[in-house]
């Protein structure tokens, strides 16, 4: 399958479109526009004069077996010898493989692209034209007769920029192929419809301030959707349109750069710039974008910090606190950030070691402060020359000029109403601990540092005096004794003392003052501690019983040093002596053996200790001596003369744990047999004649006095007296019950605890009875008494008046009884 080449029109070459398709506006639109004319013309030109050059030699061109067919069968190639193929020319077919379409083209009519044909067509309309792939019978529609292919929707080649179809030849009866399907491409030809577009825009760069001319600023891109490989649709070109003469562009790589040197952000920090991007190549005709850059200088230090002003006058109170701030100064440098940051320094003057300055971080301040006490009455001004310097310096502004500024300050001193000065700041004072009342300790003094000079006052701050031990002279400020002094008690006293003045009694100061105690010999020395020696029984002549030792609550100042000795009448006893041992101990020897515990246990040795104190002082300890009985090495096994009876192996802690185990177990056992005899007793015990007071209580409460219908309380005074049925008033029971018969008169020797029972026992069972467990108390004496029942309802209802004497004559046990009632019956004459 061919293209056809006849003479007058060329399908598959530029200039079939250009003449066809200016050919087609003007015949179906009219005169087609100016505009579109000369960008046809501008875009096709170069191809009509490639295809002018190009054509003979094309047509010369031996043909190659992929491309070109002859114009009779597609099997004819096959029957050609490679002489003949050589060295005989016949007609052949255009090698054809792509068709062009111009894109963005539409019109009333589709756009022819290219025409098919086949030299088998003899042109009677039996060879059918099948087109298939991108676009078939949609964008693309072919003439089945002609093989005309029409494009039949507007094309855009930034959308698609090429379509792959496929043609055959058929029979139109048969459907039968009559040559192999043929492969080709529709490119779609680009035209400058997209204009330049800066996807990252806009943009903000930044550079120096003060840099030289040149100096890379930011790079800018833009891009165009045109074919950037055919004509000039992309190919861009950069320039600028606002922001000279300050920065320029490089046309065609888009950096941007300083083009004016030294501009100064104190001047103007921030630019505006518009950059135009242009295709083809620039020229007129083309399409542009636009795009902006905010360029902002960034700050450098090129310059110094300066004050405000060249002298700062400040006044301070002479008792301003230390590190208290006075003043400020600052210095103002037109950079920002870290080049703005200046360093203060005091470079001279007469107040260098009493005053300081600092630098706030925040403000850039210069901070004046007091670094030593001032005093108005020394020195009242002072002036100071301040210096400010910027911190972070660039080399390349150096030779500008110094980076630092002066100034200078004077600082007025005022005078205040200071509180009273000491002498010293602490004071120590010594006193002997015999030292008698009333005597002078020491003395403290202070000053008023005014000019007014105020008198002083002391006193002793009494919290830090809480026993009262010392006083104070308001006037001179001397410190006596008030009450007596111990150093072994307490060898330090700290007390405060207050100094006033008397015209502002707000002005006040304090000072510490140290007490020492120093000792005097006034403690006789004694045993560090009860000492007991064991001595053993089979001990030896001259082996040491115990050793002692002696302390004194004195501090001499050369140390301890103690003297001993037995009294007089034991310096010759027979059986002890005493050694003085280099460490100032003493050794108790025994000076013979044959001790016996039953002879004698316990012996007593008085020992004199003596110290070296002037006047020396001394003190009678008695050591115990006990004797022992020990094992052949000399351990202390018994000290007791019970030891000979006791079983051998036995310990004494063994023995005393066996008694106590002994003792412990009859304790349990006389508590458990008191506990059952009285579990077994019963309620009220009976004796042949005086039962007295013998009271049961329930835990409850009865019915109080008005309840007299629980139990007939004669029936207790009188147990020969008849049961009967008492009825409930209280409440009203649901059967009625007969009275209880079956109970005999009670004899006159009742058990009252068994009538009891009995009565409990009928009550629990009678639903008349009271309800739950009503206490019930009885006041049953028996038989005989003699003094009488004391029951208070027996007593007369009459108001008369009673004898109570009779009390008295009871015994002790009634006496307070027969008090009361006399006291009672007094008062009632009185």
């Amino acid at each position: 399958m061919t293209g056809k080449l006849n003479g007058s029109c060329f399908y598959n070459l530029s200039y079939f479109y250009i003449d066809c398709a200016v050919n087609t506006w003007r015949s179906s639109c009219g005169t087609m526009p100016e505009r579109l004319t000369e960008m046809l013309m501008d875009t096709w030109t170069p191809l009509i004069i490639l295809w002018i050059t190009v054509l003979p030699s094309i047509f010369m061109a031996p043909m190659n077996q992929s491309q070109v067919l002859p114009s009779g069968s597609s099997t004819g190639l096959k029957r050609l010898t490679e002489e003949q193929r050589v060295l005989n020319r016949s007609k052949r077919g255009w090698v054809w493989n792509q068709m062009f379409v111009l894109e963005e083209f539409s019109g009333p009519e589709p756009i022819l692209v290219g025409r098919l044909h086949t030299d088998l067509d003899p042109g009677s309309s039996k060879i059918k034209y099948i087109l298939s792939g991108d676009g078939a019978g949609t964008i693309f529609v072919i003439n089945d007769k002609t093989g005309d292919i029409h494009a039949m929707k507007r094309l855009d080649r930034e959308e698609k920029a090429e379509y792959t179809l496929t043609a055959q030849a058929v029979d139109r009866d048969t459907n039968k192929p009559l040559e192999p399907p043929s492969e080709f491409i529709i490119k779609v030809q680009d035209i400058n419809d997209n204009a330049p577009e800066f996807v990252d825009g806009p943009y903000h760069a930044t550079v120096p301030e003060m840099s030289v001319v040149g100096t890379f600023v930011t790079k800018v891109t833009a891009t165009d959707a045109d074919d950037p490989v055919y004509g000039n649709s992309a190919k861009l070109v950069y320039s600028i349109l606002e922001g000279q003469p300050y920065f320029s562009i490089e046309p065609h790589t888009a950096i941007i750069k300083t083009a004016l040197p030294n501009m100064d952000r104190e001047a103007k920090e921030e630019y505006f710039v518009v950059i135009q991007a242009k295709d083809m190549g620039g020229h007129m005709g083309g399409l542009s974008g636009t795009t902006t850059v905010t360029i902002t200088l960034t700050d450098v230090n090129d310059n110094p910090p300066k004050f405000a002003q060249s002298m700062y006058h400040f006044s301070v109170m002479e008792d301003v606190a230390l590190g208290e701030p006075i003043g400020r100064v600052k210095a103002n440098d037109l950079d920002i950030g870290e080049n703005a940051k200046s360093s203060y320094d005091i470079i001279e003057g007469d107040g260098m070691d009493i005053f300081e300055i600092t630098t706030d971080a925040q403000t850039q301040d210069g901070i004046i402060r007091v670094r030593k006490p001032l005093d108005f009455e020394t020195k009242k001004s002072y002036t100071l020359k301040v210096e400010a310097a910027n911190i972070h310096i660039d080399p390349r502004f150096i030779s500008g000029g110094p980076f630092k500024d002066t100034a200078t300050v004077k600082i007025v001193v005022e005078d205040a109403d200071e509180p009273p000065v000491f002498s010293s700041p602490t004071y120590l004072l010594e006193v002997h601990e015999n030292a008698a009342i009333n005597s002078v300790i020491g003395q403290v003094t202070a000053h008023d540092p005014d000019v007014s000079s105020s008198p002083i006052r002391f006193s002793i701050d009494r919290h830090t005096d809480l026993e009262r031990q010392f006083n104070i002279n308001a006037e001179d400020g001397k410190i006596t004794l008030a009450t007596p002094l111990d150093r072994e008690t307490n060898m330090w006293h700290n007390i405060t003392i207050v100094a006033t003045e008397t015209r502002n009694h707000s002005q006040v100061s304090r000072v510490p003052v140290a007490i020492k105690v120093l000792d005097v010999n006034d403690n006789a020395p004694e045993f560090a501690s009860e000492h007991e020696a064991f001595l053993c029984e089979n001990g030896k002549p001259g082996q040491v019983i115990q050793i002692v030792s002696a302390v004194d609550k004195d501090d001499p100042k050369n140390g301890h040093y103690f003297l001993y000795s037995l009294l007089p009448e034991m310096v010759n006893n027979p059986n002890f002596t005493i050694k003085k041992n280099e460490d100032n101990t003493l050794s108790i020897l025994a000076k013979h053996s044959g001790f016996s515990r039953q002879k004698q246990e316990v012996y007593l040795l008085p020992i004199i200790i003596s110290d070296s104190g002037n006047p020396p002082m001394s003190s009678t300890s008695t050591l115990t001596i006990r004797v022992c009985g020990c094992s052949s090495d000399g351990i202390v096994q018994s000290c007791n003369v019970e030891a000979y009876v006791l079983p051998i192996g036995l310990s004494m802690g063994a023995l005393i744990a066996i008694l106590a185990c002994i003792i412990l177990l009859l304790v349990i056992v006389v508590l458990f047999v008191t506990l059952r005899r009285h579990k077994n007793e019963p309620l009220i015990i009976k004796d042949d004649e005086d039962v007295r007071e013998n009271i049961i209580r329930y835990d409850d409460e009865g019915g109080g006095e008005e309840d007299t219908e629980a139990f007939d309380i004669a029936t207790l005074q009188n147990p020969d007296g008849i049961n009967g049925f008492l009825p409930r008033k209280d409440i009203k029971p649901d059967l009625q019950f007969m009275p209880r018969q079956g109970l005999a008169p009670v004899p006159n020797g009742v058990d009252v605890d068994e009538f009891i029972n009995v009565r409990l026992h009928e009550a629990d069972n009678d639903p008349t009875a009271p309800p739950y467990d009503s206490i019930q108390i009885y006041g049953y004496e028996g038989r005989g008494s003699a003094a009488g029942s004391l029951s208070s309802l027996e007593s007369s209802a009459s108001d008369s008046d009673q004898n109570f004497d009779y009390l008295s004559e009871w015994g002790p046990r009634f006496k307070r009884l027969g008090e009361l009632y006399s006291v009672g019956e007094s008062d009632k004459e009185t």
